[in-house]
C-alpha cells in the first residue's frame, strides 16, 4: 500500500476518547471517514496529536485494530511505536503487522538522551526486528534529540526505511534532508508543522504530517496540490488560511497541549468524536469551548469558500 515516495497529506489522528482509557470507537470510524472522504494519501496513529505516549499499551492496539478496520485498505495505515522500551516498540510493530497496517514511524526513545552514534545503533537493532516499511520520526523539542543529517545519511542505504518526518521547525535542516533524496530519489520526506508545508512542498519535500487536517482535510490537500502543482496564488492563498487556523484555533489555550484540546474540542463541536484528553490533560472548559466555536464558524466559511 506504500508508494515510494509517499505524497500528500497524512493526517497524525488525534486519539477519540470517552474516558482514560476507554476510546471512542464511534467517533474514530466517523474521523476516518472524514479524513478519507476528503482526500489524504494516508492514516498515521499513535503519534504526537494523537497523544501516543500517554495511551496504554492496551489501548494502542485496539485503535490499531479499529482503524486498519475502518480504513479498509484505501489508504496506507502508519502506526507510531515510539517508546523509551525497545521490547514494547516491538510488539507493536507486530501487532500493527497482524492488524493490516502499512508501514512504522518512529522518533528516538525520549528519556534519557542518546548520542548520535547510540541512536544508530538503536535503529540498526531495531528494523531486524519489524514486520514493515519503517520511516523516521524527527522531533526534538519532545523527545531531545534529533537524528541529525548524518546520521540520516548514513541510514539511506536500508531499503527498510522509507523516508523521514521532520517536525523540528528547521527549515535549513528540512532543506539538507531534501537534499538526500540525489542518493534516494524513492525516500519520503514530509514536514509536520502545517504552517510550513508550503515552504516544505518548494524545498522539495512531498507533503505533510498535519493535525489540522484532523479538522479541514480538504484544506490541507488543496494547499499540497496547488503547491506542488505550481499554482503559487492559490497556494498562498490557502497558506494563509492554515495560518488562521494556527493563530486563532490553536491560541485559544494557554499551555503545549492548546493545539491538542483545540483539534480535539472542534471535532467534538463537529459532532465527529468526543474530547475527552488523555491524563494529565483535560478538554476545554466552556469558557475555552465557546471561543473555539466562534473562531470554528468563522474558519469554516472562509475555507468552505476556498476548497470548493
Amino acid at each position: 500500500m506504500i508508494p515510494s515516495p509517499l505524497t500528500g497529506i497524512v493526517p497524525p489522528l488525534v486519539t477519540p476518547l470517552s474516558d482514560r482509557d476507554t476510546l471512542d470507537v464511534a467517533g474514530l470510524e466517523r474521523l476516518v471517514e472524514r479524513l478519507i472522504n476528503g482526500g489524504v494519501s494516508g492514516l498515521f496513529i499513535i503519534g504526537t496529536t494523537g497523544e501516543g505516549p500517554s495511551l496504554s499499551y492496551r489501548l494502542r492496539r485496539e485503535l490499531i485494530d479499529h482503524t486498519c478496520k475502518f480504513a479498509k485498505g484505501r489508504v496506507p495505515v502508519l502506526v507510531g511505536i515510539t517508546d523509551t522500551a525497545f521490547v514494547e516498540s516491538v510488539n507493536i510493530a507486530k501487532h500493527a503487522a497482524d492488524a493490516g497496517a502499512d508501514a512504522l514511524v518512529a522518533a528516538p526513545p525520549y528519556y534519557l538522551p542518546e548520542g548520535q552514534p547510540e541512536l544508530l545503533e538503536y535503529i540498526h537493532h531495531l528494523l531486524p526486528e519489524l514486520p514493515l516499511p519503517f520511516y523516521l520520526y524527527n522531533m526534538p523539542s519532545l523527545t531531545k534529540v534529533s537524528f541529525e543529517v548524518d546520521t540520516v545519511h548514513a541510514l539511506l542505504d536500508d531499503p527498510r526505511i522509507h523516508g523521514i518526518k521532520d517536525s523540528s521547525g528547521n527549515m535549513t535542516y528540512f532543506h539538507r534532508l531534501c537534499r538526500q533524496l540525489v542518493d534516494r530519489p524513492d525516500w519520503t520526506v514530509l514536514m509536520g508543522p502545517e504552517e510550513l508545508l508550503l515552504d516544505a512542498v518548494l524545498a522539495g519535500g512531498h507533503g505533510g504530517v498535519n493535525g489540522g487536517a484532523n479538522l479541514f482535510p480538504q484544506l490541507y490537500v488543496a494547499l499540497h496540490r496547488a503547491a506542488q502543482s505550481g499554482d503559487m496564488a492559490r497556494a498562498r492563498a490557502l497558506h494563509a488560511l492554515v495560518m488562521d487556523v494556527s493563530t486563532n484555533l490553536y491560541q485559544v489555550g494557554r499551555h503545549s497541549s492548546a493545539i491538542i484540546k483545540g483539534l480535539k474540542c472542534a471535532l467534538s463541536i463537529e459532532g465527529v468524536c468526543d474530547d475527552f484528553m488523555a491524563e494529565p490533560f483535560h478538554r476545554f472548559r466552556d469558557e475555552q469551548r465557546r471561543r473555539i466555536e466562534q473562531v470554528l464558524a468563522e474558519l469554516k466559511e472562509k475555507i468552505a469558500a476556498a476548497v470548493q
